[in-house]
């Protein structure tokens, strides 16, 4: 649970934390696998916290896609 370095494009890094923040705020009133993940650890590490390490979460998904070509499967 790394966070995200401030090397590459500002705008696209600021984007994903956007969206993460957007996805941690909404993920309290889910149940699913992924908001239980976001929700624990909200609970242990706080609110931004939780947001950059769901930002460099849903970038190394991306990455992965991209890079494999794939399409991306939930477990």
């Amino acid at each position: 649970m790394l966070g995200i370095s401030k090397r590459g494009d500002r705008y696209l890094r600021s984007l994903l934390i956007h969206g993460a923040r957007a996805a941690v705020i909404q993920a309290v009133h889910k149940e699913d696998a992924l908001s239980c993940w976001i929700n624990r650890i909200r609970a242990t590490r706080g609110f931004n916290k939780a947001v950059v390490v769901l930002a460099n979460k849903l970038t190394r998904i991306g990455w992965a896609v991209l890079a494999n070509n794939t399409v991306y499967q939930a477990r």
